[in-house]
């Protein structure tokens, strides 16, 4: 049942992202996520293929979302499910992105100085 909850929650979650990177693209506006890179890991949008980093961007912040519904549902207490909903997801997408900026970085796909 949980294999179930944690498919079915990432492809929800994934589609609704896609979805949205959609919308704010043809508006032409960069996602919060996109500024963040930018900002903190020089990435430059010249150098990647932007629609790849939306897609990455997407994975990542599904599984995230994903990872913290699932540990939420598995918690029986309630007090413990509403403390892991508001604290976990801020350290677990810190990392999420360090990960995905560690990775630009390291193929040379940052702003010259």
């Amino acid at each position: 049942m949980q294999i179930i909850l944690f498919i079915m929650t990432y492809l929800i979650v994934f589609i609704i992202y896609k979805f949205l990177f959609k919308r704010k693209t043809k508006k032409n506006k960069k996602p919060m996520e996109v500024e963040f890179l930018i900002k903190k890991y020089k990435i430059d949008l010249k150098k990647i293929n932007y629609k790849k980093l939306l897609n990455n961007i997407a994975l990542v912040s599904a599984l995230d979302i994903t990872l913290v519904v699932s540990i939420i549902a598995i918690l029986n207490s309630f007090l413990l499910s509403i403390i892991f909903g508001v604290i976990l997801p801020i350290p677990l997408i810190l990392i999420s992105y360090n990960l995905i900026g560690k990775y630009y970085q390291k193929e040379g796909m940052i702003k010259d100085e």
